[in-house]
């Protein structure tokens, strides 16, 4: 039997309504809907009549399979998210492993990696059910944190971006940029975020850094109000490592963000590498829509003016 994952935003009734639309399409197809454990339980924990009578139903008569993340992941052959980026970087943490392609029905506000409006639900499930798709791949990062003895201590990934910044926001912290095995600068700043190309929409945008087109192979890192006449932001290429050394002279300790969901704690002679991973993730894609009109459309970029050009004049 096909089992379709269905991952959403527990705390949105139109993301309740829409999981519950879903599965009455995937089961009228044959299709079953496979649901993670711990969103169950947070659904059944919402208040009265926040999620439709009819979806618990579902999820506690045997209507779906109820598993934990990682047997979920192994037994679908493609997620649903129904939310913003937010629970599509929740999802691909529960499927990276298994590498399943997830596509994103939007019901947040920018919404970058969901391309799906909810509006279109019904026509975007029969796509995926019929296989009407194309799959895009997007690079991670891979992190390594080291102790001040150069012991590897945790190992995490990031989608968009890993950030280390101050814990205390009224302090700074002091850095050393290194590239590559090189010493490139050190300063005081907030932090530093590093981020993939995807993640060139989402904080490393709003720290200064440029938009990067999807396909793009790239890592940007991005000092965070530095104090340094040289902290512009640096585009590195595949084969290049980023590290971020908190020199010893620190006082405060440091935050390592990873995708705004998980951190670490970073204190003084710790040091954080990053690279692009070997292993990235699948996301879903109903259309061939250029990356320049998608941010035309999120960003509601002013294009007034424009007179065209006809594939023959480029």
């Amino acid at each position: 039997m096909r089992r379709f994952l269905l991952y959403v935003h527990t705390g949105r009734r139109a993301a309740l309504g829409a999981m519950l639309r879903v599965l009455e399409e995937l089961a009228r197809r044959g299709v079953r809907g496979v649901v993670v454990d711990e969103q169950v339980d947070e659904i059944l924990s919402l208040p009265e009549d926040f999620a439709p009578p009819k979806l618990l139903t579902f999820l506690t008569n045997g209507g779906v399979d109820v598993l934990d993340a990682v047997s979920a992941a192994d037994l679908v052959e493609l997620g649903i998210v129904l939310g913003g980026d937010g629970t599509i970087l929740r999802a691909l943490e529960a499927v990276r492993e298994a590498d399943v392609p997830v596509h994103g029905v939007n019901l947040g506000h920018v919404g970058f990696l969901a391309e799906s409006e909810v509006e279109d639900l019904s026509i975007t499930v029969a796509r995926l059910l019929d296989g009407d798709y194309e799959i895009e791949k997007r690079s991670t990062l891979d992190v390594q944190v080291l102790d001040d003895e150069d012991h590897a201590i945790e190992h995490h990934w990031a989608l968009n971006e890993a950030s280390l910044e101050k814990a205390d926001r009224l302090k700074m912290i002091n850095v050393a940029i290194e590239i590559d095995g090189r010493p490139v600068s050190s300063f005081g700043c907030d932090g530093v975020v590093m981020s993939t190309s995807t993640g060139s929409t989402a904080y490393a945008f709003s720290a200064g850094g440029p938009v990067i087109w999807p396909e793009v192979d790239a890592m940007l890192l991005i000092p965070l109000a530095a104090h340094a006449l040289f902290a512009r932001p640096l585009l590195l290429g595949r084969s290049s490592e980023a590290a971020i050394e908190m020199t010893l002279d620190n006082r405060e300790d440091g935050i390592l963000t990873l995708d705004g969901r998980r951190t670490a704690e970073i204190t003084a002679g710790m040091r954080v590498e990053a690279r692009l991973s070997d292993q990235s993730v699948r996301l879903v894609r109903l259309s061939a829509t250029p990356f320049a009109d998608r941010l035309v459309e999120k960003f509601q970029l002013p294009v007034v003016g424009w007179r065209g050009r006809s594939p023959r004049r480029r």
